[in-house]
């Protein structure tokens, strides 16, 4: 790693977000011990210690908080410039890094398979986690999730497309218990619950004619991930509320079988989201642009006249 202070300051952020040096020498592409000595080398050029470190762990020291809340904006605004710089450039290349969802990563592979076909100098970080963060402290270029869930001061890029949740279960499940008409229902079934990432249990959420319902769904079994929850449905160990999109295969294949689908109505989609105040770079505008393509190509699919030349358009969702 070059001792530049730019690379310094970088490295201080990485180590940071991280709270490891390993994970954050994997993120900037360099070794540990390069990225060790960059911190050190800092921390005796200013004369204090930036992070407490033991065989375990790594935290930010007082004196290290205090540095990154100051640098962290500095920084920014610096990587904007270069970033404007950059995008008179012709060719469309650089780093994107990325925050979403593990479920919603799956959901939009598809654009990044083609974003980087289409632009093979582009390179994409895209990190999964459940939580919500701060794209911008945090370090990301953009984020993806729900619209509902997108900060307000971002400006964001619709993927085009609604999303559902459903109650499914399985056919053994159903020979077993009487399937539930209306959400209250939910309280004689087994139930197989959701931790959030914050640590708190989800209520299923359910709307009709205006009347909305959060039920706490209770069962034998609480799991934090959408591919377990999926398992155990299949498994017919109880009912379970996924995204519509996971469980596509498993209702068409029959493994599964939907219940209460009155209740829950479309929502909107994904969303890509950046913030408004920064300068977007030549990578991030491609990619808008092929969001855009792909929104504009599923309208399209969706007003196409029917094969049997009624001359009417398809319903949308």
């Amino acid at each position: 790693m070059k001792t530049s202070g730019l690379s310094e300051l970088e490295a201080v952020l990485a180590v940071s977000r991280h709270r490891n040096f390993r994970a954050a020498a994997t993120e900037l592409g360099v070794s540990t011990s390069a990225l060790s000595h960059a911190v050190a080398g800092l921390e005796s050029r200013i004369g204090v210690r930036l992070f407490n470190r033991t065989t375990r762990s790594v935290s930010l020291s007082e004196a290290g908080a205090q540095f990154v809340d100051s640098v962290a904006p500095a920084l920014s605004t610096i990587r904007v410039a270069i970033e404007q710089a950059g995008s008179f450039r012709d060719t469309v290349s650089g780093l994107l890094r990325i925050n979403t969802s593990a479920g919603a990563a799956r959901q939009v592979m598809p654009v990044f398979i083609e974003f980087l076909q289409r632009y093979p100098e582009m390179r994409l970080d895209i990190v999964t986690e459940g939580r919500l963060i701060d794209i911008v402290a945090e370090g990301f270029d953009a984020g993806i999730r729900l619209a509902e869930t997108v900060p307000q001061d971002m400006i964001a890029v619709p993927f085009g497309d609604t999303q559902r949740f459903a109650v499914v279960g399985s056919p053994s499940y159903f020979a077993r218990h009487k399937p539930p008409r209306t959400p209250g229902d939910l309280h004689a079934h087994q139930c197989i619950g959701t931790r959030m990432p914050s640590g708190a249990i989800y209520h299923w959420e359910f709307e009709r004619h205006g009347e909305a319902l959060r039920i706490d769904a209770k069962g034998p079994l609480l799991l934090d991930d959408p591919g377990l929850t999926q398992q155990a449905a299949r498994a017919g160990l109880g009912l379970a509320y996924m995204s519509e999109w996971n469980v596509a295969a498993d209702l068409q294949a029959g493994t599964l079988i939907r219940v209460l689908e009155a209740w829950t109505p479309p929502l909107d989609g994904l969303c890509l989201y950046y913030p408004g105040r920064r300068h977007a770079p030549a990578g991030l505008r491609a990619l808008i642009d092929l969001i855009h393509e792909h929104a504009d190509a599923m309208r399209r699919s969706r007003t196409r006249p029917s094969s049997k030349g009624s001359g009417r358009k398809a319903r949308t969702r």
